[in-house]
């Protein structure tokens, strides 16, 4: 259980400083993902096996993860890890709100909340579905619904072990409320996910000649998608005048999903060659510093578009110019669609957008409004407020990972894999004692000849304490011994791959170069 404790919480904590190097991870919030972990791991090891084959503790260290794919701030993190084990019987609510803390307990309280929502429908017809969107969104906090939405995800990506009839019930449930939903909120990632899962289950074989067409545009071992972000990369980081305007340049990539295809194949009445935008590219340009920073970023907007022109054919009449003209919303951005096919090869055409970071931060009003549209928000006033809403709570995340972290520890190194001994380390004196290791290991629910027999494991020098660099040893350890089962896996996808079972007893006839290609049965 300590493996699995250092483990999740340098999982966890790895994956939202992930986000970008302007991202701080507080203090506080280090210690409330660290005492919800110490918490929950000896409670989830007493719940039984899931239907669908996992352990809990997998179930809610994936929800945790996909709490910090969405940015999602260290209570909301808390509240999913902690949610099975409530939900399990495990702990009850007021035990959360003295042990954890009001803030967790109070979205754990409006998650399950919206456990049944989907139950106050009789019917799912698309006129239900908007009220019941809209109901949440009025009703609810806004971090409880997309601990919702993480929720449903994760149960949409282990649906394989439940009867048909059930994939269906539950796809019809996410493709009408919750995709939309997600969209509502803001979480577009999670939202493409979602219905492309529902798509799956509910259509597998339209799903299946839609995901063969998408592919059937692959050549080679490398998609094709890097291919061309690498290429338009490198031709604009070599362009001597671009070099001038700007001090960083990044191209990111899209391919268009599954149910969006689908829709402009079938609803729209659309023929393969006219669905434009299969995979899309967009540049962000990060101007020179300066006085008119604004002007330059501009400039080296409109000659980033003049080497992409010099690249690719462009396609007439697909151009949108909103630097000229920003949208209503003050959404600016250059947008135009090239045509990338080669003698060998007859391809789609390619949508490209062109802008500065400074651009592409303030897009996410227009992202807002296009998502709230989708989410069935029309009405202008009810869509301004909701905004306010999520802004609100974005600020209110982003002010909880940005306190200073702890001066403390001087003399020790503030990285990731640092943060678990510190917070082991409870009298800050740059070592963990016995007493400090004995507490923590009695709260997993060990004995103290537990706790000794692991300071003789990892006190290498026999001091009788934890020193960093022998505490990083031991992460180290934990970090091989947590990628065996990624690597087990990796392993048996090769292996089915490259080997036949060709015998009746089921056994595997595995030829060896290195034994002169003699046959060998394992």
């Amino acid at each position: 259980m300590v493996v699995e404790l250092v483990g999740a919480f340098n999982q966890l904590t790895e994956r939202i400083m992930s986000r970008g190097p302007t991202t701080v991870l507080s203090t506080s919030s280090s210690r409330l993902l660290f005492k919800a972990l110490k918490l929950c791991i000896p409670l989830l090891h007493t719940l039984p096996i899931l239907p669908d084959g996992r352990s809990p503790l997998t179930r809610a260290l994936s929800l945790a993860l996909i709490l910090a794919d969405l940015q999602m701030d260290a209570e909301v993190i808390c509240a999913g890890i902690l949610r099975e084990v409530l939900v399990g019987g495990a702990i009850s609510m007021s035990e959360v709100k003295d042990r954890i803390g009001l803030g967790t307990a109070h979205l754990l309280h409006e998650s399950l909340r919206l456990k049944n929502i989907s139950s106050m429908a009789e019917t799912l017809d698309d006129e239900s579905a908007s009220v019941l969107r809209k109901f949440c969104l009025t009703y609810y906090d806004v971090r409880a619904i997309i601990l919702d939405l993480a929720l449903n995800l994760d149960m949409m990506r282990n649906l394989d072990y439940l009867p048909r009839y059930k994939q269906q019930i539950i796809s019809l449930e996410v493709m009408k409320i919750y995709a939309p939903l997600a969209h509502a909120v803001g979480t577009n990632i999670l939202s493409l996910e979602l219905e492309d899962l529902s798509f799956q289950y509910l259509f597998p074989f339209s799903y299946l000649y839609v995901d063969s067409w998408l592919k059937s545009h692959e050549t080679g071992s490398k998609p094709f998608i890097d291919v061309y972000k690498d290429q338009l990369l490198q031709t604009l980081r070599t362009d001597p005048s671009l070099a001038k305007m700007v001090s960083d340049i990044s191209v990111e990539g899209r391919y268009k999903s599954r149910y969006s295809t689908m829709k402009k194949l079938l609803r729209d009445g659309r023929r393969p060659e006219q669905v434009n935008d299969i995979i899309g590219l967009r540049v962000i340009l990060n101007p020179a510093s300066g006085v008119s920073s604004s002007e330059i970023g501009e400039k080296a907007c409109y000659r980033a578009r003049e080497i992409i022109q010099s690249l690719w054919t462009e396609i007439p009449g697909r151009s949108k110019d909103y630097i000229l003209k920003p949208k209503a919303n003050g959404y600016k951005s250059l947008h135009m669609a090239v045509d990338i096919s080669d003698d060998a090869r007859t391809r789609p055409m390619m949508e490209i957008q062109i802008r500065t970071a400074e651009m592409d931060k303030l897009a996410a009003g227009g992202t807002a409004s296009h998502a709230l549209y989708k989410g069935g928000l029309t009405d202008p006033d009810e869509a301004n407020r909701l905004k306010v809403i999520m802004m609100a709570a974005a600020e209110l995340a982003a002010l909880r990972l940005k306190d200073f972290p702890s001066t403390k520890h001087i003399g020790l190194d503030i990285d990731n894999r640092n943060r678990v001994f510190r917070l082991l380390d409870k009298n800050g004196d740059g070592k963990i004692s016995i007493e400090e290791l004995m507490e923590v290991m009695e709260e997993l629910g060990a004995h103290g000849d537990d706790a000794r027999e692991m300071m003789k494991l990892l006190d290498s020098n026999s001091d009788g304490f934890l020193s960093s660099d022998e505490f990083e040893l031991f992460q180290k350890q934990v970090e091989i011994l947590q990628n065996l089962d990624d690597k087990d896996v990796q392993c048996k996808t090769m292996l089915s791959k490259k080997l036949q079972i060709t015998d009746s007893s089921r056994l595997v006839p595995v030829y060896s170069n290195e034994l002169g290609d003699k046959l060998i049965l394992n």
